[in-house]
């Protein structure tokens, strides 16, 4: 049989449930199984339905759509979502993707605020992961921007490769917000790269998410490498869809982030000559 000319790597794309914001967490798993995603991420908030187990096990059987990761609760507006105290989050969090047959579970480094936490987080995190198959995927952060100040709100710190950690999760979006060299930083990453968000950024103080393709980060780039070294982790959609407006609007972007996706995960290989 003569060689494929291009090679796809075992990566999976899924969508964000964050994607469909406003929307529900169910109607993240029915777009995703309409517009043909491998699976979805539920990024647990307020939604009582991300926090529910039996009802995304529900949701995933009906749609034939799997959940392959779990983002635990690390934003400001989910303080209070699965316990105030942030090891209780990440033991649920873990007991969730097991429940779902999921492998990552994504987390943030913590806030400066979180002393005690934020003191014993690498180790506790390495504890965790010893402790599981599931990979605990520590995502890249940024510096809050107001006007000519910054804040430095995450510790140990906003860039993650900065600390031992044993899997990394790269977001586009947070390395245009922190005004990083993305594929730098995805080079100090280097085989501990275990899952991908990918979304684009303007280099705006605001955490953007747009569409890829339709900002300044390495998007395309990054996908193209992935599929050079058969990267097997997952790559998820998680853009801001919050000013479409209308449904179908929605879904458009979220088809083209997935085409962009599919097209760029694909690298050509290089055929001998005669």
């Amino acid at each position: 049989m003569a060689e494929p000319v291009v090679r796809i790597p075992d990566a999976k794309v899924a969508l964000s449930t964050a994607s469909v914001y406003p929307e529900s967490t169910a109607t993240a798993f029915e777009i995703a199984a309409r517009l043909g995603y491998d699976g979805v991420e539920v990024m647990v908030w307020t939604d009582p339905v991300s926090q529910d187990i039996e009802a995304l096990r529900r949701l995933s059987d009906y749609h034939r759509i799997p959940v392959l990761a779990v983002h635990a609760p690390c934003l400001l507006i989910t303080q209070r979502v699965w316990s105030t105290d942030p090891w209780v989050k990440l033991q649920r969090a873990r007991a969730a993707a097991e429940k779902l047959g999921a492998d990552t579970v994504v987390v943030h480094p913590p806030f400066r605020w979180q002393r005690q936490y934020a003191r014993d987080f690498v180790t506790g995190i390495w504890r965790m992961a010893d402790e599981t198959d599931v990979r605990f995927a520590v995502e890249n952060m940024y510096p809050w921007r107001y006007r000519d100040r910054e804040m430095l709100a995450y510790a140990p710190d906003w860039d993650v490769t900065k600390e031992d950690y044993r899997h990394f999760t790269i977001d586009l979006s947070h390395s245009a917000t922190s005004r990083v060299d993305a594929m730098h930083m995805v080079d100090r990453m280097g085989d501990r790269l275990g899952h991908v968000h990918l979304a684009d950024g303007r280099g705006s103080a605001k955490d953007e998410h747009l569409v890829p393709g339709r900002g300044t980060q390495p998007c395309a780039e990054l996908l193209e490498r992935l599929a050079l070294s058969g990267f097997d982790g997952h790559v998820v959609i998680e853009v801001n869809t919050r000013r479409a407006m209308s449904g179908a609007e929605r879904e458009a972007d979220l088809a083209e982030a997935l085409a962009f996706t599919r097209l760029h995960l694909a690298s050509p290989v290089k055929v001998p000559r005669p």
